[in-house]
């Protein structure tokens, strides 16, 4: 196939470009910032030249989007809604232009969507979506309304010829440098790796192969449109999480957190708590429904697999004496 990757440079494309292209796909990645034959610049908001690598494609899986990672300031909440809203305005804008439309567009949601709990999960069918529970910070509704938001501007599109996916992801662990695997392997091998507010909230995970997996297999089923959880079978409690993963690093302990200090530690790094203390218990009732098998169901074992290859992969070389 030919798939195009509108955002496709940050931690999630890279994933996907790559086992695309070893699958044998023609893979084309659109960037702000352009390196190499296989990337076309655009804007993520207006249409230009562009445009003509998604007319003729056979899939585009759009994650374009600021990253989260961030201090969820109003201006920074901001610069995130805009740019998915207006990343998945112009795709679909494309599309509907297309003299050859693609056959599916997979466009990036998020599990944050649904609602704080600790008490059921949430499927696609009765999940709950959230936005308003109590106990919890004002701020956290904005990302619920920043998922809705998303989400509706793929399904305002007009592309009748175009299947459309919402993928409501969880967190997709890989061990490649700089993502959330490799800031949760850093906090553990520092011996921080313990409960955070007491550790029950839920973490909902997705082992990177899974993940390509599941874009795979919702490339090819006709049947399936609209939102679709990817997250692995077995959410975990945070608590869960860490001691699996210090247990794989071989990391005896780890301190535990309140919740000021993860307060004090988010602003350290420039981040926010609410990666950190939203209960996301989400689990894949479409895909499982659809005869979807997961690689990597269980945490314990995705951990373990995961460690092993953040190991074996090559050291960052140093720069030269001398050179900067």
């Amino acid at each position: 196939m030919k798939i195009v990757l509108p955002g496709g440079t940050g931690q999630v494309g890279t994933v996907l470009e790559r086992a695309l292209a070893a699958a044998g796909h023609e893979v084309v990645v659109l960037s702000r910032h352009p390196v190499g034959p296989r990337q076309v610049r655009w804007d993520g908001r207006t249409l230009g030249p562009w445009a003509g690598v998604i007319d003729g494609c056979d899939m585009v899986v759009n994650l374009a989007g600021r990253s989260v990672s961030c201090r969820y300031t109003p201006a920074n909440l901001r610069a995130m809604m805009d740019s998915r809203v207006d990343s998945a305005r112009v795709v679909g804008e494309a599309i509907a232009a297309a003299v050859r439309p693609p056959r599916v567009w997979l466009q990036m949601s998020t599990a944050t969507v649904y609602a704080h709990r600790f008490d059921a999960p949430n499927d696609e069918r009765s999940g709950v979506i959230g936005g308003s529970e109590p106990g919890v910070p004002g701020y956290w509704a904005y990302s619920v309304e920043i998922a809705k938001a998303w989400e509706r501007e793929q399904q305002r599109a007009d592309t009748p010829h175009t299947r459309k996916v919402a993928l409501r992801s969880a967190m997709v662990m890989s061990p490649d440098r700089g993502g959330v695997l490799d800031v949760l392997l850093w906090l553990t091998r520092l011996g921080l790796g313990g409960p955070v507010a007491g550790g029950g909230q839920y973490v909902s995970w997705i082992h990177e192969h899974d993940f390509v997996r599941a874009v795979e297999f919702l490339a090819g089923r006709e049947d399936i449109a609209g939102p679709v959880n990817l997250a692995a079978p077995n959410p975990v409690p945070q608590r869960a999480l860490m001691r699996e993963l210090r247990t794989a690093w071989g990391v005896p302990m780890g301190l535990p957190a309140t919740a000021w200090m993860a307060e004090t530690g988010a602003f350290v790094l420039r981040t926010d708590t609410e990666l950190l203390l939203k209960s996301r218990r989400v689990v894949p009732g479409r895909l499982l429904e659809a005869g979807f098998a997961f690689d990597h169901p269980q945490w314990p074992q995705a951990a373990a697999d995961l460690v092993r290859r953040v190991r074996t992969r090559p050291r960052a070389r140093r720069p030269a004496r001398g050179t900067r």
